[in-house]
């Protein structure tokens, strides 16, 4: 199995403070992993850094997707290659409506592949067909984008989102952050109908429970900026159950 995404060693600076310690991580393409740790550890960092926004500061160490650095590439240009981050608060934009902006970012990133835009009618058929199993209907789809939508409805937007984009490599960073039992299953339900031999995600996450729905191929812990310990569903269970404290304390 060919290994899609790989981190180097990674050191990553925010405001002159080095939060990423030298971060290494391999994800296949076709696995699904989580990357736990307590609040402060790096998480969000090492979302950001991938995506490539401003302010991240890689000071050595590298970022591979499909044997090629992303590191000189801008947001939109990694987003181009097929590199998506789901966002812990996707952002509203109030006067654009959600439809608008999925086709004008679909087919910003059909025409920087060299793909001929979807029309109106192409779009129509693609977005409703992908919302229905999402529960994201034609008045969702009118709103402004995530403005006045419940958490539920702003994560089931962004999955939407990544199902049009068919990303080749996928961030969720704490998806299931503010969701209940119910919206919590079908934002899951989504993702892993989007789990595809040819693509792989990375699923950050403070808590257990989101696992029971995604099942990752691995679970790495971060701590102090680095993966501490990495091993099977298990270890989700494992820090359920006992906390961080000692993980972090023995990698210390």
């Amino acid at each position: 199995m060919s290994t899609l995404i790989e981190i180097r060693d990674l050191h990553v600076a925010v405001g002159g403070k080095e939060i990423l310690k030298g971060l290494s991580l391999s994800i296949p393409a076709g696995e699904v992993h989580a990357v736990m740790g307590p609040n402060g550890s790096g998480k969000s960092t090492l979302s950001y850094t991938i995506a490539g926004r401003e302010g991240y500061e890689v000071t050595s160490g590298d970022i591979l997707y499909k044997g090629e650095t992303i590191l000189g590439l801008a947001p939109e240009e990694r987003a181009a290659k097929g590199i998506f981050l789901a966002l812990q608060y996707p952002i509203e934009i109030p006067g654009v409506s959600t439809m608008t902006f999925l086709r004008t970012a679909v087919n910003a990133q059909r025409k920087a592949r060299g793909q001929q835009p979807m029309d109106a009618a192409q779009f129509l058929r693609a977005v409703r067909a992908r919302g229905k199993a999402l529960n994201v209907g034609d008045d969702m789809l009118k709103r402004p984008l995530n403005a006045g939508f419940s958490g539920g409805e702003k994560k089931r937007a962004e999955i939407l989102q990544m199902a049009l984009f068919e990303p080749g490599f996928a961030v969720l960073d704490e998806t299931d952050s503010g969701l209940d039992i119910d919206a919590l299953k079908l934002v899951a339900e989504g993702v892993n109908a989007l789990r595809a031999p040819d693509r792989a995600m990375l699923l950050i996450t403070h808590y257990q429970r989101l696992l029971d729905y995604i099942v990752p191929d691995r679970v790495h812990v971060l701590a102090g900026g680095r993966i501490v310990k990495s091993g099977g569903r298990e270890l989700a269970l494992e820090l359920e159950k006992s906390g961080y404290d000692d993980i972090v304390r023995a990698a210390a």
